[in-house]
């Protein structure tokens, strides 16, 4: 019998159960606490972030993001409408109307080109996502944003040490979500961190994320107690969690050159049979680094990707479809979007597959996934 090949593969690629262990001993399994710190402290000094704070997941990360912008109701957020749904909802809990963009057909990020007609008044917030790891076009959209009076923030769920233009992705706007669940680079299973690129933001980013109390500086000794000063929630995750991720960071080199490896021979022995059946593959700027995140295919039509996942399934492999269109969501229909409003978006959803991919991919089932898409023939 033929070993089944996942999609995802959680794998342990260092120290995580010693530093888990080393967590429990130090009876600290709360938010906070020596594993936490040094997450934070690596990201900031790797990536040149005045401040990280890490959270129980990318969703926390993004529910802050409105709290720290002081979003009210009818305020509007531009988001595009390929993207995980909790992007939006993150807004939507403050009250925020989201005015969803199409993407553009090559790097299926948000299209720049459509943001001056979608700002109004009312719109306070736009949101990049930098979709498969790769850069949307930040100097675009910046300098819209700055000339229209609109903050920037960043989702880069997919980007970790990805860069546009030689800066890392998750610096451009004043706030970026980062994910650490299983399906990312790298992983504690579920989390993420905050980012803070306006050091303004950050005293009142720790007290939303403690409850919205001012225990951090408590604990700094800056007050002699701590008390309720502001709306929040508890997104600390545990340190035996923080744990687990700082060997992945760790051994953040092994893991972006491994994966590096595996998009690369996906691509090489792809493109040839992409060219011939006009299957359209992953388009990387040249002055795009990306994050080596996923590999996808875009084929021609819903019914052959229907049919290529249930080939591959049947050869025990398995490989999945992507996001659906927000706008055309039940939330999504509730806040006026309807077929038509973002075509691009309504065809990638349809034709869009994504292959094995994952750190414990061997080169053995690769070959067999490889093997195995060349004899789709259509």
């Amino acid at each position: 019998m033929t070993d089944f090949i996942p999609f995802n593969r959680p794998v342990v690629v260092g120290k995580e159960l010693q530093y888990m262990a080393e967590a429990i001993a130090g009876e600290k399994l709360s938010g906070d606490g020596p594993f936490t710190k040094k997450c934070s402290t690596l990201l900031e000094q790797e990536l040149g972030v005045p401040k990280v704070l890490l959270t129980t997941s990318c969703t926390h990360a993004l529910e802050m993001m409105p709290i720290l912008l002081d979003f009210q109701p009818g305020d509007e957020v531009i988001i595009p409408a390929f993207t995980f749904v909790s992007t939006v909802n993150a807004f939507v809990l403050r009250g925020a109307k989201p005015v969803f963009a199409d993407i553009r057909p090559d790097t299926l990020n948000l299209d720049e080109s459509s943001l001056e007609a979608l700002i109004t008044h009312r719109t306070k917030t736009i949101i990049p996502v930098h979709y498969a790891g790769v850069g949307c076009e930040m100097d675009t959209v910046l300098e819209i944003a700055a000339r229209r009076g609109v903050r920037v923030v960043e989702d880069n769920a997919h980007g970790l040490f990805g860069k546009y233009k030689s800066r890392y992705l998750g610096t451009f706007g004043v706030l970026a979500a980062q994910s650490f669940h299983e399906s990312k680079n790298f992983s504690c299973g579920e989390g993420g961190a905050l980012l803070i690129n306006d050091p303004a933001l950050a005293e009142r980013a720790e007290i939303i994320r403690e409850k919205g109390t001012n225990r951090s500086r408590f604990f700094r000794g800056q007050v002699d107690k701590y008390t309720w000063v502001d709306v929040g929630s508890s997104y600390l995750p545990s340190d035996i969690l923080a744990a687990f991720l700082y060997a992945q960071l760790e051994n953040r080199a092994k893991i972006q050159f491994h994966r590096q490896k595996v998009w690369e021979t996906y691509y090489g022995g792809l493109k040839d049979w992409a060219a011939r059946h006009e299957v359209q593959l992953p388009y990387i700027p040249a002055y795009c680094e990306q994050a080596y995140h996923m590999f996808y295919m875009l084929l021609p039509s819903l019914d052959l990707r229907e049919d290529f996942i249930a080939y591959l399934r049947d050869l025990g492999i398995h490989s999945v479809f992507h996001y659906l269109p927000l706008h055309l969501s039940a939330m999504g229909v509730q806040f006026g979007g309807k077929p038509g409003d973002c075509p691009v978006t309504e065809r990638v959803s349809d034709q869009l597959v994504r292959l094995p991919f994952h750190n414990a991919l061997t080169e053995n089932d690769q070959q067999r996934v490889i093997e195995a898409v060349l004899e789709f023939d259509f």
